[in-house]
């Protein structure tokens, strides 16, 4: 089978064409998921997986992008991103790179005003042509707003303080909550079906995105746009700024100020010129808007041949090769600490110094055991030496000389026993029961020898 060579297509030719494709169909986009696997390697890029229950898909967030970026990423965290789909081309896997990323909650609201404001945008509601003018001369305003809210107040005070001929119908309506919407249109579409006043004034005191979130509906932006009645919209504090303020033929910064700049008095010309500037601020606006819109154009074509997309590839290639061999030098680590442990649990097992660990408790235990039975013994000597002594105290010579009697020995140091064993002259020792001392024998009685006792030898 013949095919033509340029119908056969390399693997690198084919994941190119694939993100030509992808970049060029998708663009930007905004993706809303919870983050895993969060890395950031030494280059300072973030990669990380984008989830929710049932799909995944890889994102990437280089270094220059995610400086913008007002907290640290972490795995479990809900965020929203706004990106454009690509390919990573080494490994064939669609990513999507990432060029902003904000909270989910409040970084929602941000994301829908954004987006809303840019199509409203392309749509021309925000056309400076297409504004109308104040009238030339206002009697009677119609003031659409809550009849309890401080705005109105104020709104009062100021026209009554101006010009108290001013005429105000109030339009009463809701300006908070999820169905504050509708009110607002329906009180618009009711104006411009009475035509009972010569301008119109939209207006709330201040408060958060959130509280504010009715005035950034696109239907009400239409009904704005669609009204015959010059609007004015006055919403919120200075700073704030809502979709309806695009849309509105003026927009003031607040109550207040609108009030004053629907009313007449000797400042005319203070009046026209506040006219003015809300009217050059609104146009302003709408050329920063129209000037990101041709630059996001121009980025998103730049982006398909830019060079940096190439070396942003490269990029990412050299930190998928640094983590994994992060990755391979970990468990290099883990296995060869492990190996460690386990050999030096094996060669301590085997040392001396545990055999002599072990030879010590015994000397330990058998010198314990050895003090205990000299101990014993000891005890029971000192026990049988005391019963010996108490026999021998009983049965000792001492024991007699301590009741009175004495012990003579002559001059060998012998006992004597009978007095016929010494000799007048001889010198004698006697021991008492305290002391003892020398006597020389002067004289020797002996006893008296019974005759019948005396045995007569045989001749």
């Amino acid at each position: 089978m013949q095919v033509p060579e340029n119908e056969v297509y390399t693997v690198s030719r084919l994941n190119g064409e694939v993100r030509q494709l992808l970049e060029g169909q998708l663009g930007k986009l905004w993706l809303t998921a919870e983050i895993s696997n969060f890395s950031s390697p030494s280059s300072g890029h973030w990669y990380l997986t984008l989830k929710d229950s049932q799909s995944q898909i890889r994102a990437a967030m280089f270094k220059g992008r995610n400086a913008s970026v007002g907290f640290r990423p972490a795995n479990g965290q809900q965020v929203l991103v706004r990106g454009s789909i690509s390919v990573y081309e080494p490994r064939g896997d669609y990513q999507l790179l990432i060029d902003a990323m904000f909270p989910a909650g409040d970084g929602m609201l941000a994301a829908r005003y954004e987006a809303l404001k840019m199509k409203l945008a392309a749509e021309g509601l925000f056309a400076i042509e297409t504004k109308r003018p104040l009238p030339q001369s206002i009697n009677r305003i119609g003031v659409i707003t809550s009849p309890t809210g401080a705005a109105i107040r104020d709104v009062l005070h100021v026209l009554k303080r101006r010009n108290p001929a001013i005429e105000v119908i109030i339009y009463p309506t809701a300006v908070q909550g999820s169905e504050a919407d509708k009110d607002i249109i329906r009180a618009i579409e009711l104006a411009n079906r009475r035509l009972e006043v010569d301008v119109l004034l939209l207006t709330r005191g201040g408060g958060s995105l959130e509280d504010l979130w009715c005035f950034n509906s696109e239907a009400l932006a239409h009904a704005i746009y669609n009204s015959t009645l010059t609007l004015v919209s006055a919403v919120g504090h200075e700073v704030d700024t809502t979709i309806a303020d695009y849309v509105a033929d003026v927009r003031a910064p607040t109550p207040s100020a609108g009030a004053e700049l629907l009313s007449d008095d000797q400042s005319h010309r203070q009046q026209k010129l506040m006219a003015l500037l809300s009217r050059l601020g609104q146009s302003w606006r709408h050329y920063q808007l129209n000037q990101a819109s041709k630059l996001g154009a121009l980025y998103s074509r730049l982006d398909r041949h830019d060079p940096k997309r190439r070396l942003s590839q490269q990029m990412q290639k050299l930190d998928e090769l640094e983590l994994r061999l992060t990755s391979a030098m970990d468990r290099r680590i883990a296995a060869a600490t492990l190996k460690l442990e386990r050999s030096r649990a094996r060669l301590n097992a085997k040392s001396p110094a545990h055999t002599l660990t072990l030879e010590a408790q015994r000397l330990d235990f058998a010198s314990n055991r050895l003090h205990s039975v000299m101990d014993n013994m000891l005890k029971r000597t000192e026990r049988h030496l005391g019963q010996l002594a108490h026999q021998l105290s009983a049965v000792s010579p001492l024991a007699t000389l301590s009741r009175g009697y004495a012990i003579t020995k002559d001059a060998d140091g012998k006992v004597v026993e009978d007095a016929s064993n010494l000799r007048i002259g001889d010198t004698v020792q006697t021991e008492l029961k305290a002391g003892r001392f020398q006597a020389t024998v002067t004289q020797i009685d002996l006893p008296q020898m019974d005759v019948s006792q005396v045995e007569v030898p045989r001749e």
